[in-house]
């Protein structure tokens, strides 16, 4: 009760971080900062070749190109506020760059599972009725796809957000997280939050529930397809061209899904190891989905390992 009663504003606040384990701080800068570079350099590469190479003007490619730009975003709205917070001993963040940053990651990470779901409708359709590939995933099609996922993204980060805005925020403003993230924020409201978790909820239905729901059903129909592909040669070839798209898919929802189905430690000591343990498994979730994504498309696709060839020796 004293929580509620307390009437000071808070005009900033303190991430927590790694600040119990000061240890971890330089050896995680280090290891964050490689992955990071990684990050940017192999997506850099991947938008420059969907550009630049004529071969990848196709819809698989737009859309490859746009999760590369999504993933440079998003790490973008994050990593350099955690290097930041492990070499600062003090580490504070305004309120306004707090809510700034909340809205870029929450509106990458609600894009990023809406582009997966039209990812996988445009292998449905190469796979399933390659003969109308072409009329059917024209620009006319696939270029409002790509926005409407990324302006749903967004919408739904300009509703969370602001929803989280007017909320009053006094006497503790401790963040015991990396970043700006929003159940941490929620936890330090002294107000009434069941709307802001009920509206949560609606949007984790609509951005993770039907955009795996689609993934599914659109998997079934095209294993169903391949199998039916008399030559083993043919099937192949056939699951190559979606083999990346469902590694992207695995990794990306697994990770969510090891990062919010594990069960909670009621020991106390055990508490403090799961605490490290959430913030370190949601710090890579933060960093490893974005630097394998072009990795994965540049194993498994021959086109993409051809078009950077070109590139290097231009």
């Amino acid at each position: 009760m004293d929580r509620f009663n307390q009437t000071s504003p808070v005009v900033g606040f303190i991430l927590l971080g790694l600040s119990a384990h000061p240890r971890l701080e330089k050896t995680f800068f280090v290891l964050i900062l490689l992955m990071y570079l990684v990050i940017l350099l192999g997506n850099g590469v991947l938008i420059l070749v969907t550009i630049l190479d004529s071969h990848l003007h196709t819809p698989m490619y737009f859309f490859l190109g746009n999760l590369s730009f999504l993933d440079i975003c998003y790490t973008t709205s994050s990593v350099p506020l955690i290097l930041d917070s492990f070499l600062t001993p003090r580490k504070t963040i305004s309120f306004s760059a707090c809510f700034g940053q909340m809205f870029l990651s929450f509106a990458m990470g609600a894009t990023e599972c809406v582009l997966l779901g039209m990812m996988a409708f445009d292998r449905y359709v190469a796979i399933c009725n390659p003969l109308r590939y072409s009329m059917v995933m024209n620009k006319a099609i696939y270029i409002p796809m790509a926005a409407g996922s990324w302006a749903a993204g967004i919408t739904n980060s300009v509703v969370q957000t602001s929803q989280a805005m007017r909320l009053p925020f006094c006497g503790d403003n401790v963040i015991n997280h990396f970043t700006c993230e929003i159940l941490a924020v929620l936890k330090l409201a002294c107000a009434d939050i069941s709307m802001n978790v009920i509206s949560m909820v609606v949007a984790n239905v609509i951005f993770l529930g039907v955009p795996v729901l689609f993934i599914f059903v659109s998997y079934v129909f095209i294993i169903a397809t391949i199998l039916r592909i008399p030559s083993a040669e043919g099937k192949k070839k056939a699951f190559s061209t979606c083999s990346a798209h469902l590694t992207v898919v695995v990794v990306f929802y697994g990770t969510i899904l090891f990062m919010y189905g594990k069960p909670k430690s009621k020991d106390p000591l055990g508490e403090d190891k799961q605490d490290l343990s959430d913030k370190l498994t949601s710090l890579f979730y933060g960093v490893v989905t974005p630097m394998l994504n072009p990795i994965i498309y540049s194993l498994r696709n021959k086109d993409v390992k051809a078009a950077v060839k070109n590139l290097v020796h231009q």
